[in-house]
């Protein structure tokens, strides 16, 4: 079954045009790197919560939109191994210290799937 490295992270809504130019190219290099497909979803109905929300997950600001991603992998060895293939590609090092977001507040996991239809 596939392999989905998720992500939910505040991007500053005034850098939507910064955040897709490094994510259109971040996925060339995923894709070069064996994954299967790259997702990038700009929050328009994500409401806030009162016990939990993507909002409060992110401490998502006033002037901040959610960003909902996610990548396909066709195993969870083939992403370990895309994954390092990534970090060593030169052409993330750009996107990876001019980061239009705080990592620090970004949420990432890996899972495997358990329904695909």
């Amino acid at each position: 079954m596939t392999y989905v490295d998720g992500f939910v992270l505040a991007v500053p809504t005034a850098k939507r045009a910064d955040y897709e130019k490094v994510a259109e190219a971040a996925a060339v290099v995923f894709k070069e790197h064996g994954a299967l497909s790259l997702v990038e979803c700009w929050g328009d109905d994500v409401p806030d919560g009162e016990v939990t929300s993507f909002p409060m997950a992110v401490k998502c600001r006033g002037d901040e939109t959610v960003v909902f991603a996610w990548i396909t992998w066709p195993s969870r060895e083939a992403r370990d191994a895309g994954n390092e293939k990534v970090m060593a590609d030169p052409r993330m090092e750009g996107a990876m210290n001019d980061m239009p977001f705080d990592g620090k507040r970004m949420i990432l996991g890996g899972f495997q799937a358990i329904v695909e239809r």
